[in-house]
């Protein structure tokens, strides 16, 4: 192992590579980051959790077309102005949408807002469940 190997720190690389042009490193403005959730699969359907910090549920949009759940919310236009020293809380603005499958009921789907998190379940249909067969 080199000892230049062992002098450089993640500053160092982070560095190198904003002056290399096929480096790794893209300012945070040009990155699209996604939104925090977590989709699951329980024995009652299909649970979909969004962070909401900082958000009202009456400002949080849910459509269901079809098969499709769509979940938006817009930011308020007068909070793009504000100058932050440090922005660690993201309440940025979102649209996120999902096709659902048919083993779903997305009729019989549900949303429940606590404590910053939107939390969704979609049940499974009817003939979607398991059934016994029971030997002649």
């Amino acid at each position: 192992m080199s000892t230049l190997f062992l002098e450089r720190n993640p500053f160092d690389i982070l560095v190198r590579n904003f002056f290399q042009e096929a480096g790794a490193y893209r300012p945070l403005a040009e990155s699209k980051l996604p939104h925090p959730l977590d989709i699951y699969e329980r024995d009652n359907g299909l649970g979909i959790d969004i962070a909401c910090t900082g958000i009202s549920k009456e400002d949080i949009e849910i459509l269901i077309e079809g098969n499709i759940i769509r979940v938006n919310y817009e930011r308020p236009k007068d909070e793009l102005d504000d100058v932050y020293i440090h922005k660690g809380i993201a309440k940025r603005s979102f649209n996120l949408g999902w096709k659902i499958d048919s083993k779903f009921d997305l009729s019989t789907a549900t949303a429940d807002f606590k404590n910053g998190l939107l939390q969704i379940v979609i049940p499974y249909a009817e003939g979607s469940k398991p059934k016994t067969l029971k030997i002649k």
